[in-house]
């Protein structure tokens, strides 16, 4: 899960209210799922039964220091978006959404990021680094290998803070962002600062993994290590055997135990990153603007360790809304929600 310490942190338990604001736009998606979006409690965790189980034949694509395996939906010329998953998930988090953005003539690219699915490095000798710039670069050199020029990013967790720093670093390339639970750059400095009980406790998966134990057991009890994230993230999600072990395959990864262990070592400053990347992190760790249009968004019940909007309002420049979706959606937003998540998109692509 992705999580920062540069900004007040909320309790899991905290709920916040925002008003979501309905754009023309969103009628592509079709009355049944203009009016749940309308309605904000109609995206109810507990009865969303998801209609999709699979993308088709997925694909593959040799860009920068990855062959990236990503799903691929909509028409080739229409409007680009690009849509990031998190940790412990992966691309099947999209796979509703992905289908209301094609038929509303959206050229959807999901892809794998780097320790996941049929993504892997394409030397050995690369460092298996997952440093917020790193992971950001993967995605620019995915839309230059598509020859996407620009396109509307969206995601959750790892991938919202990718999202986020792709739309600070290279705002040229992004149209426009969507990023669940808001404002999640971070750097090594800024997270030394010691936190209370409550809030430590919440953490307790990134202290695990700043231990060799912490390691070992993530790799030996990967599914049972997972899915109880997931259900301690999305305690509202009524998900299924079927449903988790779709996502579970792609942990079979074989760098992805190191890539999970990097991730929140490094935040944490417990490892290093690699030194071609420290312009980038120094341009992140001061924070900058989000200056391009942003839609933010949280599940009433995300049962991560997350923010109040109000501690990142300032981070977003441009034209802006936070979305609070209510029912008991919890921290996969996306695959809980779809029908409010692929609204954000249209709305954000719509502001461009």
């Amino acid at each position: 899960m992705s999580t920062h310490h540069n900004e007040a942190i909320d309790r899991p338990r905290r709920r916040l209210f925002g008003a979501a604001a309905v754009s023309i736009a969103a009628l592509q998606l079709g009355a049944a799922g203009l009016a749940r979006a309308q309605a904000g409690a109609a995206t109810d965790a507990g009865a969303w039964r998801s209609r999709h189980t699979s993308f088709g034949a997925l694909k593959q694509i040799d860009s920068g220091l990855l062959n990236v395996g990503y799903a691929e939906a909509g028409p080739a010329d229409g409007p680009a978006v690009i849509l990031l998953h998190g940790w412990p998930y992966d691309i099947y988090s999209f796979v509703d959404v992905a289908p209301l953005l094609a038929s509303a003539g959206y050229h959807v690219v999901i892809p794998f990021l780097r320790g996941y699915g049929t993504t892997s490095f394409l030397s050995s000798a690369s460092m298996r680094n997952a440093q917020q710039s790193a992971v950001g670069l993967d995605i620019i050199a995915l839309m230059d290998a598509l020859k996407i020029q620009k396109a509307t990013v969206a995601g959750f967790d790892w991938g919202a803070r990718t999202a986020d720093v792709m739309a600070v670093l290279w705002p040229e390339r992004c149209k426009a962002i969507v990023s669940v639970s808001g404002y999640l750059i971070s750097s090594p400095a800024g997270n030394q600062t010691p936190w209370p009980p409550e809030a430590a406790f919440a953490f307790w998966y990134q202290y695990y993994f700043a231990t060799e134990v912490g390691k070992a057991g993530y790799a030996k009890y990967l599914d049972e290590f997972n899915k109880f994230i997931w259900r301690q993230a999305s305690p509202k999600w009524n998900f299924d055997d079927a449903t988790y072990n779709r996502t579970a395959a792609s942990f079979n990864n074989p760098d992805h135990v190191d890539i999970v262990m990097h991730d929140y070592r490094w935040r944490l400053g417990l490892a290093d990153g690699e030194r071609k990347y420290d312009d980038f992190e120094k341009r992140l760790a001061a924070l900058p603007v989000v200056t391009v249009p942003a839609i933010t968004m949280e599940g009433d019940s995300n049962g991560a360790i997350h923010a109040p909007s109000t501690a990142y309002r300032a981070r977003f420049a441009g034209k802006y809304d936070y979305r609070l979706i209510t029912g008991g959606v919890g921290h996969n937003l996306p695959q809980e929600a779809p029908q409010a998540f692929a609204k954000a998109v249209i709305d954000a692509d719509s502001w461009a």
